[in-house]
């Protein structure tokens, strides 16, 4: 979420959850608002978007919010915007989200064309996103500059995975068929509706002068109307142009993205149990689990949105605990958290591939790809 000081207002301060003081508004859209929020005890700050359930229902986006959060749980990269956490009222759904002060790439873009080195910086870092989604699975279907926003240091961050789909979703032909995004963003661009989309049929463009013969061979490839010989993503990090000056940033994702396909389904696919598609009910399986146990846990409840199974034997490293809080964001549709609060990760982790999965299996929506399910 973008901080820009010239949309900044004023608003009553208050505290969220007992989590988070609640600041200026930052921006607001036709279903949710944003404001900037402090974390009380790290006194970090971060974006606060909230969404009005009411609004959300009425037009029928429950699936859409549902796909949002998951996506967004799913593609940690340092150039996508990080979702911390999500919380809920009665009338609330609150994404805490990661703040991105620079602003969006379209008002960078809106001064003025950019030199060449910078374009690429900020196409390497993009395709860098855009790749790892891919890998994981997701597909964001509407890029455009408002939703590119820039950092402090410049560094490209892609938000809004509103209208993203996952691999589920591709046919036979392995393509998406869907209609999505902006027209107008759908290169070439003309003034008239009719003659733009007869350009975009047909792959008719024009380079200005000033792109150097690499961007235009790129370009060229990017824009080819036939899907199934149209460069990939692996291709245009094979590209000469793309190649030119790889950021540091780039590379360091690049890495980090090396490590999380191999190492974070291991630990991620046990608690593949965030996303939980019923209203009532959760705490009383839970209750049942540990009767199964026979006698291993006792269950505490904290309210009605928090339960605790506490172990009652010492393991490797002493009893283990358990926690469980519970977000409701639709009356048919629940955020549950589930972690290790003490004791052994090798015994929790055995705990929940052998007793809480399979006890819950009926009522846990998994996300599509479901090794790189995470915690909500």
């Amino acid at each position: 979420m973008t901080d820009q000081k010239g949309s900044e207002k004023s608003q009553p301060h208050c505290v969220l959850h007992g989590k988070y003081e609640l600041g200026r508004l930052l921006g607001h859209g036709t279903f949710a608002k944003v404001y900037h929020a402090r974390h009380l005890v790290t006194g970090k700050s971060v974006a606060m978007k909230v969404v009005g359930k009411e609004k959300v229902t009425k037009v029928g986006m429950t699936e859409q919010v549902k796909r949002e959060i998951s996506v967004m749980k799913m593609v940690q990269h340092p150039n996508i915007v990080e979702l911390h956490e999500v919380m809920a009222s009665k009338t609330k759904i609150y994404f805490a989200m990661e703040l991105v002060r620079g602003g969006e790439l379209f008002s960078k873009v809106a001064m003025g064309r950019l030199r060449e080195d910078a374009a690429r910086n900020y196409f390497q870092q993009l395709i860098s996103a855009v790749d790892f989604c891919h890998s994981r699975g997701v597909y964001h279907r509407d890029l455009k500059p408002e939703n590119l926003l820039l950092d402090d240091d410049g560094n490209l961050k892609v938000t809004d995975f509103g209208l993203s789909a996952f691999a589920d979703h591709l046919r036979q032909d392995g393509l998406l068929h869907t209609t999505c995004g902006t027209p107008a963003y759908v290169a070439p661009e003309d003034d008239n509706i009719v003659s733009l989309y007869r350009k975009i049929y047909r792959g008719d463009f024009k380079c200005p002068p000033w792109f150097s013969p690499e961007s235009r061979r790129l370009i060229t490839k990017l824009l080819d109307p036939n899907p199934s010989t149209r460069i990939t993503a692996a291709k245009i990090m094979e590209s000469s142009f793309f190649r030119k000056t790889i950021p540091r940033s780039v590379s360091r994702a690049k890495d980090e993205e090396s490590v999380t396909m191999e190492e974070k389904p291991k630990t991620e696919t046990l608690n593949a149990f965030h996303i939980i598609s019923l209203s009532e009910g959760v705490i009383s399986r839970l209750e049942e689990v540990a009767a199964r146990a026979a006698g291993k846990f006792s269950v505490r409840r904290s309210g009605d949105t928090s339960v605790r199974l506490q172990g009652e034997e010492n393991g490797r490293k002493g009893k283990l605990a358990i926690v469980a809080d519970i977000f409701a964001l639709t009356p048919s549709f629940l955020v549950v958290e589930v972690k290790k609060s003490s004791g052994d990760t090798l015994e929790y982790n055995q705990f929940c591939s052998e007793e809480l999965r399979p006890a819950l299996k009926d009522i846990v929506w998994t996300s599509p790809v479901t090794q790189n399910s995470t915690p909500a």
